[in-house]
């Protein structure tokens, strides 16, 4: 079985990851989200903020 395949032994993982990627999506108002992965799995979340500055 492929590892993108339903069934992976990501399922833990997965859920974690995207509530995590949820969460920064709905705090982040300008700025970048990274996910890290190795062997198919997310491993890391890089969340940069950007703050815009008004005159």
């Amino acid at each position: 079985m492929d590892r993108n395949e339903k069934g992976s032994d990501q399922s833990g993982i997965l859920p974690e990851a995207l509530a995590l990627v949820s969460e920064a999506l709905g705090r982040l108002r300008y700025g970048a989200i990274q996910l890290t992965v190795h062997d198919g799995k997310v491993m890391q979340i890089d969340v940069t903020e950007r703050k815009r500055l008004t005159d």
